[in-house]
């Protein structure tokens, strides 16, 4: 099974938008598999859904606070999609997401413009 992978980003506290985001996922029918930190300001979730409660996931992930980029609106869009109009597609069927979200609160001017850069 092929993973989708979907970047967010948000400017709330990491200790608030993490628990929230598992426990929205959970509530809704995904089965988080793994959290990793991949650096200091970003962190991955592997999410497994069924495609039935791909709706449900959507609007938890937004509810739960995380910015989506517009490629991963899209993509949540089009699973939507197949599991409204595909025939035979079985609602049942596992869907694989790997959501990278990066925390903007902790991002500094500086760190956005690079080391090397100088500032007058």
């Amino acid at each position: 099974m092929r993973a989708q992978n979907i970047q967010g980003y948000s400017y709330q506290d990491r200790q608030t938008l993490l628990p929230a985001l598992a426990a929205a996922i959970t509530y809704n029918g995904g089965w988080v598999l793994d959290r990793k930190v991949l650096s200091p300001v970003s962190v991955e979730f592997r999410v497994e859904v069924e495609i039935r409660a791909i709706v449900d996931i959507y609007a938890a992930i937004i509810a739960a606070g995380l910015e989506l980029t517009r490629s991963g609106h899209l993509m949540l869009t089009e699973l939507c999609t197949c599991r409204r109009h595909l025939a035979g597609i079985e609602l049942s069927h596992v869907v694989a997401i790997n959501i990278d979200i990066s925390f903007l609160e902790e991002v500094t001017l500086h760190s956005l413009l690079g080391t090397g850069s100088a500032l007058a």
